[in-house]
């Protein structure tokens, strides 16, 4: 019986041998001196010259043919596998798109899986704890601890390096306190303003229904009315899921103006009034740019503007929905402020501000001195950061332009209290928010609240992917797709939502206890300390110095000759009707 076996696999191994003869004389020219040598010297000569013909690289694949044969004897479903294996390297040799796979045929694409699994791979076994970007895992795991009410301390010390530059820690006190909790609402609206608003300190910043799932905007929703929070938008309006739950909501209308636009895509004040007068819409907020690509417009591609969507934003299914880089509504700050009060009107007299990230100076000075000539003062101001995220942003936007949070937010807060206005406009601060920390980080630079994206993605089950720009998110948080948005419970998530944002909450509040301050509007950047680039230890403050109320206003004094160059230069250079500065008598 066993000699049986041993012939019949003797057979399939010669015709296996017969096969990849002709084959490769299909290939490599047709060489029957080579197949007709006898004896040993012939079978030498055999090998040596395959070995030359068929370079090692294809081994893998050509072994794949005679195993399909020799297999199908026993076992035809494992002779399939090796035929189609065998089929998969023979397109590859036969294509010219992709110079690896033809040079290994079958065993090339292993490169590709190996970098298609690359970010789980390093974010799972060889990221290190503390690596920061987009978000460091001790960042994401914070999150989740808040989110889901598990321990959230740390044990056996911290793993940052207290000595390495740029380092920053906030002054304790041996005075400890307990701060008043009415200290962390802020109230929104000046005196122009009929309905102003009570916020929190930590709000979700802007994330539009299309860039997230229906479920994650319900949970998000829900998640604010159970923590009594508000949730910005983002430019894609109001969604369905936005009003399903009866969160506080922040309007934001860009430069697409949907939800309150006309057929010609013009913005439309009979269709903004009819939805800013819901109860729901607490505050307006007119995006003017956003940190992870400002300066540049968007498409959602026709194929994923859907009924709903374009029901939302206003525009026709099946379309492209473009967001032009710039406002049609207006082109100047005196037109911008004039815009502010339009919209202030046609709401009934709620909030309304700007969001933008900080460019050109000289375009802000212009902006403080429209608020001068026009009298017209908005409500807030928030400050986005080029560290912050976005579903999709070209490379070159998203790492080279745009000013950072905490520079951007420095001079906003300087430039109002130069021109006298600090106190009537207040200031959000959004950019990389994740902690407690970081909240009381931005308050000591002006700030009067935060908004956080990510950190509020990481709380609904986030995991950082980075697949948000594919439609493919592996949680339901940033698709479209129906079957992948299932894997989000609005229930839990909701839930999650709200427990995030209080511990952080509470966790602002112990550390302005520690520095022994009883509300978080007397942080200063005196209190924290950071190291300069040689490693010293020197105040924040003196990074971010404060200017002093009013000193933009008068060029010939003190106050203002001891103002940075720039600053100085960008204030001599603005102007009210044009958002470019002037320009200079010589280079």
């Amino acid at each position: 019986m066993i000699v049986m076996e041993v012939r019949l696999i003797r057979r399939h191994l010669s015709i296996g041998t017969n096969l990849l003869r002709e084959f490769s004389g299909y290939f490599f020219g047709d060489y029957p001196c080579i197949w007709e040598a006898q004896g040993g010297l012939g079978r030498l000569i055999n090998m040596f010259i395959l070995s030359a013909m068929l370079p090692s690289r294809y081994s893998a694949w050509l072994a794949t043919l005679p195993l399909a044969i020799v297999s199908y004897f026993l076992n035809p479903t494992i002779s399939i596998l090796f035929l189609a294996l065998f089929l998969v390297g023979l397109r590859d040799l036969l294509q010219s798109r992709h110079a690896i796979l033809r040079n290994y045929p079958l065993i090339g694409h292993l490169r590709f899986l190996l970098e298609y699994i690359r970010p789980e791979l390093r974010q799972y076994f060889l990221e290190d704890d503390e690596a920061p970007l987009p978000f460091s895992r001790n960042q994401r795991a914070v999150v989740y601890q808040r989110a889901k009410g598990q321990n959230d301390k740390r044990g056996f010390g911290s793993l940052l390096d207290p000595y390495r530059p740029g380092a920053i820690w906030l002054n304790h006190s041996n005075a400890a306190c307990a701060p008043i909790s009415e200290g962390f609402r802020v109230k929104i609206g000046n005196d122009a303003c009929l309905a102003p608003y009570e916020s929190s300190i930590l709000n979700v910043s802007a994330m539009s229904f299309g860039a997230l799932s229906a479920n994650a905007i319900r949970a998000l929703n829900r998640g604010a009315r159970l923590g009594d929070f508000a949730q910005d938008t983002g430019e894609g309006s109001i969604s369905p899921y936005h009003r399903e739950e009866g969160g506080d909501l922040i309007w934001e209308i860009g430069s697409g103006y949907f939800g309150c636009r006309d057929a010609d895509g013009n913005f439309s004040a009979e269709r903004f009034a009819a939805q800013a007068v819901d109860r729901q819409v607490k505050m307006i907020e007119i995006k003017l740019s956003q940190g992870a690509k400002p300066g540049h417009g968007g498409v959602l591609p026709a194929a994923k503007v859907s009924e709903e969507i374009a029901l939302t934003r206003g525009v026709e299914p099946g379309k492209d929905c473009v967001s032009p880089a710039r406002h049609s509504r207006f082109s100047t700050p005196v037109g911008l402020l004039e815009f502010v009060a339009e919209l202030r009107r046609l709401s009934g007299g709620k909030p309304v501000g700007f969001k933008l990230c900080i460019g050109d100076p000289i375009e802000f000075m212009g902006i403080c001195k429209a608020m001068i000539e026009t009298k017209i003062v908005p409500d807030f101001i928030v400050v986005d950061g080029t560290e912050g995220g976005t579903g999709a942003a070209p490379v070159e936007f998203a790492d080279h332009v745009g000013m950072p949070a905490r520079d951007g937010l420095s001079l906003v807060h300087n430039a109002l209290r130069g021109i006298g206005l600090r106190d009537s406009v207040k200031l959000g601060a959004a950019g990389k928010i994740v902690t407690g920390f970081d909240v009381a980080t931005m308050l000591a630079l002006g700030a009067d609240w935060c908004n956080a994206a990510r950190s509020f993605m990481f709380a609904l089950g986030c995991i950082q992917s980075r697949a948000c720009h594919t439609d493919e998110c592996p949680t339901g948080v940033a698709t479209q797709n129906a079957l992948r948005q299932r894997g989000l419970d609005v229930a839990d998530r909701a839930k999650r939502v709200a427990s995030f944002q209080r511990a952080t909450v509470h966790s602002l509040f112990e550390l302005l206890g520690s520095a022994g301050l009883d509300s978080p509007t007397k942080l200063r950047a005196r209190h924290f300390m950071m190291r300069d680039s040689t490693g010293q230890p020197v105040p924040l403050s003196s990074r971010y110095p404060e200017m002093e109320s009013g000193a933009l206003l008068d060029a010939e004094s003190p106050a203002y000759a001891a103002l940075p160059a720039i600053l100085r230069s960008s204030w001599e250079m603005a102007r009210a009707h044009q958002f470019s500065g002037a320009v200079p008598a010589s280079r």
